[in-house]
């Protein structure tokens, strides 16, 4: 589903500072992969470079998704591909209500007409089970919403435009052990074999919750070790420290 080839790229903001170094990864349709590493490995840089943010430059290298090249595609045509992103701060929209905001983005991604009163049953469905109360569909996105109601907001998105990846950038921050397990939830919710998720963290706490199938060590703008979920146990107890000499 997803192919990352040798993935060199800088932040153009930084006066050309190479970020990720050669990074390689592949996802298949049906599984879970988790990246993990220190602060300033990458992680984020590399789930900004899928969505061709434009702060990010890609130097060398290609990013495949289904056997299409989408190095130069704008984020909304990536999105369209079936690719989705949840951010590590969501951000806060006055004036557009939840509601407002799920309907566009499905009309847009899909390209067809919105059946309104299946789309809200679909919803509110969804979230009935994430635990969000349905008044939440008519208060402005993400405003005056705590970090859990902003982060299950993004799982109910999720679930809503059901895409083909998920890539979840720190969803997990900054949670309780309720709002990561409702998280979760959801993410089990959308997970099938015709899709995949990513999962970028610095908690193994998530983990506890989901079936993963592979954990990659992300040091200095390259995967440095692949392993299986146990990897991450070794992280939790362990640290980084041997991973940062290789």
């Amino acid at each position: 589903m997803l192919e990352i080839k040798n993935l060199y790229t800088y932040a153009e903001d930084d006066h050309g500072k190479e970020i990720l170094k050669g990074l390689n990864l592949n996802i298949n349709a049906g599984e879970v992969h988790v990246i993990m590493g220190p602060n300033g490995s990458g992680k984020s840089t590399l789930a900004n470079t899928i969505f061709n943010n434009p702060r990010y430059v890609v130097s060398k290298g290609e990013i495949l998704f289904e056997g299409e090249k989408i190095n130069d595609l704008k984020p909304n045509e990536i999105a369209k591909k079936g690719i989705f992103m949840s951010f590590q701060i969501p951000e806060v929209i006055p004036g557009v209500t939840v509601a407002q905001f799920l309907k566009t983005a499905k009309s847009n991604i899909t390209g067809e007409k919105i059946n309104l009163l299946k789309f809200s049953n679909e919803v509110e469905e969804n979230m009935e089970k994430l635990g969000i109360d349905k008044s939440y569909l008519n208060r402005e996105l993400n405003v005056g919403f705590s970090g859990g109601e902003k982060k299950k907001n993004e799982i109910l998105q999720l679930l809503t435009l059901n895409p083909k990846l998920a890539i979840l950038d720190e969803t997990d921050s900054g949670l309780d052990v309720d709002a990561i397990k409702i998280v979760s939830k959801g993410i089990k919710l959308f997970k099938n074999d015709n899709n995949a998720v990513l999962i970028i963290t610095h908690s193994t706490k998530i983990l506890e919750y989901l079936d993963v199938d592979y954990v990659h060590v992300l040091v200095n703008g390259k995967i440095v070790l692949s392993s299986d979920a146990s990897l991450a146990k070794t992280i939790e107890e362990n640290g980084y420290s041997s991973y940062m000499e290789n």
